[in-house]
């Protein structure tokens, strides 16, 4: 038993160590979008769903030798044709639609190895089931998902903050090789146990139920797909408007696989009759409190909020489907059965919600399907939960009608892609058509406002006012034949800065933003200068562009209220300023967050690479539609703008903090800089 349980859990937590490690290696490939995890998890999923296949094809086809001859040989090959870490070629051009070359990335890189850790859980069990003849063995699925959740927990605290990224693709391939060796011996003590397991008795011949039948295999699935579906909603909830990093992916896809810990290791954690009448008072709990909060909610709440009530909604899916397992006979079609489900889920997220959804509706939606998915599964199970589940999928369908409805609620256009939600509102309140506007916003962010009138369409409004970090950045370095360039689009509020003579770059990831601002707005129609708008993420095309000499350099690239972790390291900067001209330019970087004090980062950045720092914060201005915001200017010490008092005086050096780690493309922490107050 050892000899299994050992294999199963190196080969678990290795398939989920992986997991953070490879979209954390592609993130910067794929800008940084919150999307690109969903997108992974998608992969997992499938490659979840094919290793269970082959398990239940080769224990149920394959005489025992040959299930240890060609699992040696898979194994073989992966060890010695699986890349470290993602190849350059596989790298985008960053013009393409992103999902195919995220899943050919992953593919190539990870794709044989995951495939074959994905299968070893249940491949060992029947091997164990059959060799030893014994009591069911779902005790080995209960580690695998305990070795899950160590790997989840273990890379954000322990692995993360102290190995480079490459560093761990290379041990991680070497335990992968590893682990290799050790499932290799354990195949080769299965074969020599013999093809035919002990002759049962004819009572215990018996006591074997019949087949699984159709309605089994349509409830696991049901079962199955719950808990996937509403872990990656909460994910996309969480993420959109913080950052998408680690920690955050790792939180719920923790609660989801500590649910089947509790579950699979032992009969007496759930209890059928508790969980029936808790698990929809905690939906209705839920969707009251979702329909309370705002977008200033702290981000440990929401946090807190959505690991609690994943955690008791998976304990009870899962808790449901452990009650339904089957003999060990028919185990490979039972987690078969599981992993087709759990696809489902992924693909109703990662896919169908960002093709057909216009808006960030996938949570609101999976609480709904969840509560009337439960209320079919347990109709008639007791009064009791009847009435509970039935109010439970009524709160959750009046939430998701509310928050639909506000959000398309007098909506000009709302469109959405890979890369986040888009929607256009109008203004038009009052007599005076001088203040009517008309604003984009990204999720439930602002990303810029432009009077209607013809006489303001061009004022610069909302964080790029002319007292705000960059408004200053652009007045003080303006000279004939000035350059700009500005990482992310939005409106195209700053091209209004653009005299005659001017050149404007706008790097611009999501192609739905650049023809929103082209169609719905009048900012780049209007620039009195020359502006070019170059899609796809930034870093890949700085990379790739010319030296362009900017005298302005402005970081603006958010997806909601979330940050592109990739532009804000050490190697961003100093590509930043590979592209700024002379002693004197400037980058302008806008740290404006509800939840974390980037400033912090940037001057660690920033000092690192001996550069100097000063923090801008202007007051807002309602009558002109200008916002209070927070930018940090970064230039070179001796630089005119570090000494020039308009400048100065509007700001201060960002205090440092030493305590911080400078962010590279191998580290970033977003415990140190969360505003907790």
């Amino acid at each position: 038993m050892a000899l299994y349980a050992a294999t199963v859990f190196l080969s678990a937590f290795l398939l989920f160590l992986v997991q953070p490690l490879i979209a954390k290696l592609i993130l910067p490939w794929f800008g940084g979008s919150a999307v690109v995890w969903n997108t992974c998890m998608l992969f997992f999923q499938m490659l979840l769903l094919a290793g269970y296949g082959y398990a239940h094809w080769t224990t149920s086809r394959l005489k025992t030798k040959a299930q240890f001859y060609l699992h040696a040989a898979l194994l073989i090959a992966a060890v010695a044709l699986t890349p470290t870490v993602p190849p350059e070629w596989l790298k985008p051009s960053g013009s393409e639609a992103p999902i195919l070359p995220i899943l050919t990335v992953l593919a190539v890189t990870i794709g044989l190895p995951y495939f074959l850790l994905s299968s070893t859980s249940p491949l060992l069990q029947a091997w164990y089931s059959r060799v030893h003849n014994a009591a069911p063995p779902y005790r080995l699925f209960a580690l695998s998902n305990f070795a899950s959740l160590l790997a989840l927990l273990a890379y954000p605290v322990a692995i993360e903050p102290y190995f480079p990224v490459r560093d761990q693709a290379l041990i991680w391939k070497i335990a992968f090789g590893v682990f290799g060796l050790g499932c290799i011996y354990t195949a080769w003590r299965a074969s020599t146990a013999g093809d035919v397991a002990p002759v049962e008795t004819e009572e215990v011949a018996v006591a074997v139920p019949a087949p699984p039948t159709g309605r089994d295999y349509l409830i696991w699935i049901t079962l199955a797909a719950m808990p996937s579906m509403l872990f990656l909603a909460f994910t996309s909830h969480l993420v959109q408007n913080v950052a998408s990093i680690p920690f955050l992916w790792v939180v719920p896809l923790s609660m989801y696989l500590l649910s089947f810990v509790l579950v699979f290791d032992s009969d007496k954690i759930y209890r059928p009759g508790i969980f029936r009448i808790a698990t929809p008072m905690v939906l209705i709990a839920l969707s009251y409190g979702i329909y309370q909060s705002s977008s200033d909610t702290r981000l440990h709440y929401q946090l807190a909020a959505a690991a609690v009530s994943l955690l008791v909604f998976c304990t009870f899916c899962h808790g449901e489907l452990a009650k339904r397992k089957p003999h060990p006979r028919y185990l490979t079609m039972f987690f078969l059965m599981m992993s087709v489900g759990g696809a489902i889920g992924g693909f109703l997220i990662s896919i169908a919600a960002p093709l057909y959804m216009p808006g960030y509706f996938e949570l609101y939606v999976a609480l709904a399907l969840f509560a009337f998915a439960s209320l079919m599964i347990l109709y008639r199970a007791h009064w009791s939960s009847d009435i509970l589940w039935t109010a439970a999928a009524v709160c959750s369908v009046v939430l998701a009608v509310t928050e639909i409805r506000a959000f398309a609620d007098g909506s000009r256009i709302m469109v959405r892609n890979f890369y986040g939600a888009l929607r256009v509102q109008d203004s038009t309140q009052g007599t005076d058509k001088e203040t009517w506007t008309r604003t984009l916003i990204h999720g439930t962010i602002n990303h810029g406002l432009q009077f209607l009138s013809d006489n303001r369409y061009l004022l610069p409004t909302t964080y790029y006012g002319p007292n705000s970090g960059i408004g200053l950045a652009i007045a003080n370095t303006w000279h004939m034949n000035h350059r700009v360039g500005l990482i992310g689009l939005g409106t195209g509020t700053l091209s209004s800065y653009a005299r005659k003579g001017d050149y404007y770059r706008i790097y611009e990831i999501n192609p739905l933003v650049l023809d929103v601002a082209r169609s719905e707005f009048r900012f780049l129609k209007g620039c009195r200068g020359t502006c070019d708008v170059i899609l796809g993420d930034a870093r890949v095309s700085l990379e790739r562009d010319p030296v362009q000499n900017f005298d302005v350099l402005a970081v603006d690239a958010f997806s909601g209220d979330s940050i592109p972790v990739h532009l804000l390291t050490k190697e961003a900067f100093e590509l930043y300023f590979r592209h700024l001209k002379g002693p004197d330019s400037v980058l302008a970087v806008h740290v404006s967050n509800k939840h974390l004090r980037l400033g912090p980062v940037v001057e660690r950045i920033a000092t690192s690479l001996g550069m100097k720092t000063l923090s801008v914060d202007n007051e807002e201005i309602e009558d002109a539609q200008v916002f209070s915001s927070d930018w940090v200017l970064v230039y070179r010490p001796g630089a005119a703008i570090g000494l020039n008092a308009l400048v100065t005086s509007a700001g201060e050096p960002v205090p440092p903090r030493p305590e911080l780690r400078t962010w590279t493309d191998d580290y970033s922490n977003l415990f140190q800089i969360w505003k907790r107050d």
